[in-house]
């Protein structure tokens, strides 16, 4: 079980995002979104952050600074991780690549191995040669972190060696978000802490959590995700405020919380529901049929005391540059160092 001094709170940060003194002091990890892998095992960077290295360090010296890792070809991560030479390479190039930049760690956001719906290349071997790769990897960079962003469901732990990558990795960040997106006509949350009853799709952060537990990944080795930003459906009917309604479309993005706060929560139109049995809010506007699920200071504060509970790694979250506010970081911040003051406050909130 993690202790409080190993307890991780980590922001992915686009290009657009802009870290405070406050927000690195709050911060354990900072993830650059994105570095690139090209199909010859190449790593490329070009993020404004890197500019601001030295002064972050300087605000919080403990700050872990990592690149997250996409393809810059489709096939770059399946054949990277197929060709065991390739992978050498590969490994060899990430190890300069960290030393160069003045990197903390890596972290590799394959999307999703084995699976080809997102127009990426993958087959089956994926599964084995993913564990391979990582295995690879953390020879060549030695006691740096490695770790990786992973999808929170059946189809994920399924692709991958979930036990065996976990004793290569750092830790693992459950993205715990986007449980309905696109792919779901069913408007509802896509980052509640629990399932809701009457829901078709029984997705939460609670049993994706308990998935990669069950699959093998130890307590202390899971990240839990939360949202900053908002996913939305249009033309929802105004039945039971629109939550688990039909749509004709998936759900898009939406604003982030900045945005949320100024000009959609309780404003414009758009009502505020909370959701108690899953620990999440939502909005909903009966005129123009939209409805729009994301993350709060409640629903944050519920995360962070059942990641304490349960005695998991740590929260993250994506992504900084979408509450430039700093009010769900600063919810995060006191959810875990002071869980039962916050815990006490949003409870009143969320009535």
């Amino acid at each position: 079980m993690a202790s409080q001094n190993d307890r991780i709170l980590l922001a992915y940060a686009t290009d657009r995002s802009v870290v405070t003194e406050s927000d690195a002091k709050r911060l354990t990890h900072l993830n650059l979104a994105f570095a690139k892998i090209d199909a010859k095992g190449g790593f490329t960077l070009n993020h404004p952050l890197e500019a601001q290295f030295d002064t972050l360090r300087a605000w919080n010296p403990s700050l872990r600074i990592l690149a997250s890792v996409i393809p810059l070809d489709p096939e770059a991560f399946t054949k990277c991780a197929a060709e065991p030479e390739l992978r050498k390479t590969m490994a060899r190039n990430c190890a300069e690549f960290l030393n160069a930049r003045k990197l903390d760690g890596i972290d590799f956001d394959w999307e999703y191995p084995c699976v080809p719906s997102n127009g990426m290349a993958a087959g089956p071997n994926d599964k084995v040669n993913f564990t391979a790769f990582l295995s690879d990897v953390r020879d060549a960079i030695g006691s740096k972190l490695l770790t990786i962003a992973a999808g929170a469901d059946l189809y994920f732990c399924e692709s991958v060696e979930i036990a065996r990558i976990s004793e290569i990795l750092d830790f693992i960040n459950v993205m715990t978000y986007d449980l309905k997106c696109g792919f779901h006509t069913l408007a509802g949350h896509h980052t509640a802490l629990y399932s809701s009853t009457g829901d078709y799709f029984r997705n939460s952060c609670d049993q994706a959590m308990r998935l990669f537990e069950a699959y093998g990944a130890p307590k202390d080795k899971l990240v839990m995700g939360a949202a900053f930003y908002s996913r939305k459906w249009e033309g929802i009917k105004d039945i039971n405020h629109g939550f688990l309604q039909y749509s004709k479309t998936g759900g898009g993005y939406g604003r982030g919380f900045t945005n949320l706060t100024k000009d959609y929560i309780n404003k414009n139109g758009y009502v505020r529901y909370w959701d108690d049995e899953a620990k999440a809010p939502y909005l909903y506007n009966a005129d123009s049929q939209t409805f729009i699920s994301y993350d709060d200071e409640t629903s944050i504060a519920h995360k962070c005391r059942y990641v304490l509970d349960h005695g998991y790694r740590g929260l993250f979250y994506w992504e900084h540059g979408s509450d430039p506010s700093g009010a769900l970081l600063t919810a995060a911040y006191n959810g875990l160092s002071q869980p039962d003051a916050q815990a006490a406050i949003e409870v009143n909130r969320s009535i």
